[in-house]
Parts: C-alpha cells; sequence; structure tokens
C-alpha cells in the first residue's frame, strides 16, 4: 500500500481544488441521502485529513476515522480541534484496514473512499469492511472507475498514453497524487458486498465532466452549476460510465425485513 506520509500535502492541495471538492461535495451527498436524519455511528476507513470525516460530524454522526498516516491524522485532528461542537463526536486511530480493530462493534455506515484503488486486490479489504456494517447499515466504497482508464488522458491531449491504456485494457494508471492508481469494476465490487451478506443499491459515477481539467477555477455560480450537472449524470447512463471514479453502496438488511 502506498505511504501517504509523503503525500499528504499533494492530496490536500487537491481536496481544496475545485476538482477536489467536486467529488467531496457528490460523495457526501450520497452518503448523507442514504443516512437517517437522526445521529448515528460511522466508520471511515482511510479518513485522511478529515475531509469527509468532517461533513459527517457537521450533519450530527458520531464519526470513528482511522488511516496509518501520522500526519494525516493529526492534520485531521487540527481540523476537527477548530471546530465548536465536535469533541466527543468524533474518534481517531492511527491503523490501517488490516489492523483496525472495533471491538466488535458494528456501524449504521461504513465508508471507504479513494483507498481501495491502492490496493493490489480489494476483496480482503472489502470483506474486512462489510463485516462492520451492522444490521440496516450501509457500505459505501468510492475507488476509481476501471472501465474510464483513458478518458482523462484523451481529453487532455495525451493521446499516444490515452491509446496505449485504452487498447492494452489495463486498469491502471497514474491518479492526482502522481502515484499508479488501479481501477476497479462496478459489478465486481457489487459481487463482493453480495458475497458479504449485503444488498447494492444503484451506484454513481464521479466527475464524469470535470475530471480532466486541472486549473479549472470556476466561480461559484460556475461551481454550483457544474455540481448540479454532475449530480444529475452521476446516476444515469451512459453518463456515470465515464466517471472518474465509481461510488458504490450496499446495504445490510435488518433480520425479518421485507427484501
Amino acid at each position: 500500500m502506498t505511504d501517504f506520509a509523503t503525500v499528504g500535502a499533494a492530496y490536500a492541495a487537491h481536496s481544496r481544488s475545485a476538482r477536489g471538492r467536486l467529488r467531496h461535495d457528490l460523495v457526501a451527498r450520497r452518503v448523507l441521502t442514504e443516512l437517517p436524519d437522526r445521529p448515528v455511528r460511522v466508520l471511515d476507513a482511510g479518513c485522511g485529513d478529515g475531509e469527509m470525516l468532517i461533513r459527517l460530524a457537521a450533519a450530527g454522526h458520531r464519526v470513528t476515522g482511522f488511516d496509518p498516516p501520522a500526519e494525516m491524522l493529526d492534520t485531521a485532528a487540527r481540523r476537527i480541534a477548530s471546530r465548536p461542537g465536535f469533541a466527543g463526536r468524533v474518534r481517531l486511530v492511527n491503523a490501517d484496514i488490516g489492523s483496525f480493530s472495533c471491538d466488535g462493534e458494528r456501524f449504521d455506515a461504513v465508508c471507504c473512499h479513494g483507498v481501495l484503488m491502492y490496493l493490489e486486490d480489494p476483496a480482503e479489504a472489502v470483506g474486512r469492511l462489510a463485516g462492520m456494517v451492522g444490521p440496516g447499515g450501509l457500505l459505501s466504497l468510492l475507488t476509481k472507475n476501471g472501465a474510464a482508464v483513458g478518458v482523462r488522458e484523451a481529453f487532455r491531449g495525451e493521446y499516444e498514453t490515452a491509446r496505449e491504456l485504452i487498447e492494452s485494457g489495463t486498469a491502471t494508471s497514474i491518479g492526482n497524487l502522481g502515484l499508479p492508481t488501479r481501477g476497479d469494476d462496478v459489478a465486481a465490487l457489487d459481487e463482493l458486498a453480495s458475497s458479504h451478506g449485503l444488498t447494492p443499491l444503484a451506484w454513481q459515477g464521479v466527475r464524469i465532466f470535470h475530471d480532466h481539467p486541472e486549473d479549472w477555477g470556476p466561480t461559484p455560480a460556475e461551481y454550483a452549476a457544474a455540481l448540479e450537472t454532475e449530480w444529475a449524470a452521476s446516476s444515469r447512463d451512459p453518463y456515470r460510465q465515464l466517471g472518474r471514479m465509481v461510488h458504490t453502496l450496499a446495504r445490510r438488511e435488518v433480520a425479518g425485513s421485507p427484501t
């Protein structure tokens, strides 16, 4: 797995960019739509500098976040400390997916966003995370879209690279942090969730039209219009199939409830 301690500054810069914010806004909107209106227990696996964790806590949820790099957790802790009212509602743990222990606790939602693409195989990680989802709970996975590798490069005019990626059928290319990242297949992720007793929900394509421009600096009005356009396309074919990332969700049914 990638050592994110070496790329923390680059990740923070990307998250602050319009492209990074677009990803967080789209994913947070969907996750919060799927969660109850009341406060619930959420696990943020690979919480990074706390962007999604802060959004979930701001909505009133009790959030546990974990990540291996201490530097990233320190950044998250500073951001959380600056937010009044977060005390007692957020817990940070220095761990990775393999070492994190919930001591039998089950969560109403388990989020793992932007992590699977750095693993050689997502199966073990998804299995561990699915096991932490309680009855009625949600599993939210955001990862690179293996079916759209080469699209970004083509839109940027990097035609030779795009052609090589497309013709080879590879699911691996260079990501925003300048590191190789592996893409996943939606059907395979849904099948993994199903194999662990969860029912897949409708998936989203994330950053369909605004993935390739590195220097995108929209006005607030332009950003709002772009966000709503991306949201409309994110759940519709054929648009969602071209998203740089895929957001799959699955729910564990409550025993005895109708399916």
